[in-house]
Parts: C-alpha cells; sequence; structure tokens
C-alpha cells in the first residue's frame, strides 16, 4: 500500500527569544548578533525535531531567520528604502467595523516594509548560507532528508515591495527574476526543495491590485509567471514548489479571485508541487475545478486538508474526508496532504498557538494515514 505524504506550508512558530531578536534587527536595533545565530541555530534544531515528532514527511525549518516570508529580502538585497503604502483586502474594506476591530486588537504586525528606490544588486549571502547549513545540520543530526526551505518569489516582491525605481513593474519584475535565481539555485543546490511563496497570484488579487479588472490582472498574473519562470531556469523541476493563497487571516474574503480563473496560468510555471489553499470555507468546493482543468501528469497537488487560522484541531477523519475527496479527481500518486498556510507568517504574530499548531500537524499525519488506506 502506497502512504499519501504530508507536508505544510513553511512558516512556524518562533520562539519569544527569537522573535524579540528579529524585531531588534529590523528596527535597527542594538542586538548581539552571536546571540542571534544562536538561538537561531537552537530553534532550528526544536523545530526540526517537533516535526519529525508529529510524523510529518516533507518539512521546513520553520522560516525561523525570517521576520515575514517576503520582507525578509531587504536584508539580503541592496536598493531597498522608505516604506511602502499598505493597503487592506478589499473584503475588509467592504467591512469597516471589522477592520477597525482587527487594527484596534494589535494582531497586525508592525515592520519595515521598504519600497525599490535604487538599482538592486547582492548584498548578503550569508544569511542564506547560514540558513542552509542551520538547516543542514538539524536534518544530519536526525537523519531525515525529504526538506524544503521558502523563498519570495518575484512577484510577491513586487507587491509587497514595489517599485519606485525602474522604468517600469515589468523591468522591476524582470530584475527581480534575475537576482532571486541565485537564492533558488543554492537552496537546490545544497539538496532542499525550494518553495515560492506566491499569493501575488490570488491574495494581491483584491488587495494591491484590487482596481483592476479581472483580465487586467490575469494579464499581470501572466507576466508574474513568465518571470517566475526565467528564475528557476536553472533549476530542476523535481525541486520546485509553489504555495498560493487568498491571504492568511480571518476575514469575509468575498472579494478572493476563484481558482478555476488563475488555475490554468499557474499550471504553466515550472513547478512540481502546488500547495493551494483548499480547507478554508471560502475555497473548501473548489477541489472540483480539478474535474474540468486536469492536473499534468508531472504535476502533484499538495491541497490545504488543515486550518491555518483557526485553534480548532481538525479530526483526523475529518482531514481524511478532504484527501479522499480530492482523490476523486486528483490521482494517489499525484497527491500530497498539505496545509492552508503557514503556522506564523510573521515573527511573533498568529493566532495559532505554539503547541496546538504542532497538534493540528499531527491530525494531519493520522489523517492521512487513515486515507492512505482508503484510496
Amino acid at each position: 500500500m502506497t502512504s499519501i505524504l504530508t507536508t505544510h506550508v513553511g512558516s512556524l512558530p518562533r520562539s519569544k527569544e527569537l522573535s524579540e531578536l528579529l524585531f531588534a534587527k529590523d528596527k535597527g536595533d542594538e542586538y548581539s548578533k552571536e546571540k542571534f545565530e544562536e538561538v537561531l541555530a537552537s530553534n532550528v534544531d526544536q523545530i526540526v525535531k517537533r516535526q519529525l515528532e508529529v510524523g510529518v514527511d516533507f518539512i521546513s525549518d520553520g522560516e525561523m531567520s525570517k521576520i515575514s516570508y517576503a520582507t525578509y529580502i531587504k536584508d539580503r538585497i541592496e536598493g531597498f528604502s522608505g516604506e511602502s503604502e499598505r493597503r487592506a483586502p478589499a473584503d475588509l474594506d467592504d467591512f469597516p467595523e471589522y477592520k477597525d476591530k482587527i487594527a484596534k486588537s494589535g494582531g497586525t504586525p508592525t515592520y519595515s516594509r521598504p519600497c525599490c528606490t535604487d538599482e538592486l544588486k547582492i548584498k548578503d549571502e550569508i544569511s542564506l548560507l547560514n540558513d542552509i547549513a542551520n538547516f543542514n545540520n538539524a536534518l544530519k543530526k536526525f537523519n531525515h532528508t525529504k526538506a524544503f526551505m521558502n523563498a519570495a518569489s518575484p512577484g510577491v516582491i513586487n507587491v509587497f515591495m514595489p517599485n519606485k525605481f525602474y522604468n517600469s513593474d515589468d523591468e522591476y519584475l524582470n530584475k527581480l527574476s534575475n537576482i532571486m535565481a541565485t537564492e533558488y539555485e543554492m537552496i537546490t543546490d545544497a539538496n532542499i526543495q525550494v518553495q515560492l511563496d506566491c499569493p501575488d497570484l490570488a491574495l494581491a488579487r483584491h488587495m494591491n491590485f484590487k482596481d483592476l479588472s479581472e483580465d487586467e490582472f490575469l494579464k499581470r498574473a501572466e507576466i508574474q509567471i513568465e518571470c517566475l519562470n526565467t528564475a528557476l531556469q536553472n533549476v530542476d523541476n523535481e525541486m520546485t514548489r509553489m504555495h498560493i493563497c487568498w491571504g492568511n487571516y480571518e476575514g469575509p474574503h468575498t472579494h478572493d479571485i476563484a481558482l478555476e480563473k488563475i488555475l490554468p496560468i499557474i499550471l504553466k510555471s515550472k513547478i512540481k508541487y502546488f500547495l493551494i489553499e483548499s480547507s478554508n470555507p471560502r475555497h473548501a468546493h473548489e477541489w472540483k475545478v480539478f474535474e474540468e482543468i486536469k492536473l499534468p501528469k508531472d504535476k502533484v497537488l499538495v491541497p490545504g486538508v488543515i486550518d491555518s487560522t483557526s485553534n480548532f484541531v481538525e479530526h483526523p477523519e475529518v482531514v481524511a474526508d478532504r484527501l479522499i475527496q480530492f482523490s476523486t479527481v486528483i490521482p494517489k500518486d499525484q497527491l500530497m496532504a498539505g496545509t492552508d498556510c503557514g503556522f506564523s507568517t510573521f515573527a511573533g504574530f498568529g493566532k495559532i498557538d505554539e503547541n496546538i499548531c504542532y497538534e493540528k500537524l499531527h491530525a494531519l499525519v493520522e489523517g492521512t494515514k487513515l486515507a492512505s488506506k482508503v484510496i
């Protein structure tokens, strides 16, 4: 009997000590670099151990070194400064009282999100090399090889750290594509799969691109995929993953673009594994899309079968039911079990309790075992 493998989107809760160091670093406050490196390596060790204890197959370093999945790039690439405009998602604009409640709750992280204001150049490869070394050291310590590391896509950098320097967004995207290729290749050269985080292909529709028509947005998505493929031209397809989500926040999500609209574009990417938000109430029905849009035989779907915005722990049978449902449209050998999004998108922030996070991952593993016996 072939078992369905398990994974998750990547980010996991950082310790309080590490989060404080990350925010000090982000704000330019004084901090001990030696202490930071020591705490970081220790956190990666602990994160790897905890994922393996609950039985996850493809694991990550939890994004321990990063304050967020996109803006960490400002510390590795020259050319960013100032602050970018924050734009609320369109669904929250429709419910201003709720948007105000979220803002007053302190649940919105405050971190530096600059713009591109000068020529982009790589300024720091050491941080990435340290991330790879910390992760590989932990993997060797626990004798595990199935691993991935998150990296920002050119499109998501364009969305969250917008262009104020290049003649056009297309020129900016092309520059990002060329410069980020180095990071993707360094990760995969270390025998770690690279996961491209691409909320620019879904979330950005109702946030940064909410003033565009649907056709205009889809044309932008085509360009973003072309730039991503250029960045991956020297990377083996087998080593690539992509995460698509509509925003890891509890909200109405009434402006989310339908999966059926963006899926044909997404499938043009040079990607093997597609992690797609699939269990939340706004997108749980979209498994049906694969009845009409067939997954190519050389690709693997990783539907989210665990929610990442609530502390409910899914029953393993619920997880199994979700996977069994997907198996009616996706062959078992092209199916893997995942989570909707990360559990700690920003360091020190997130609704999910640290210990409940691992209980949810345990439910993911147990539910996948049940499904594997049936499918």
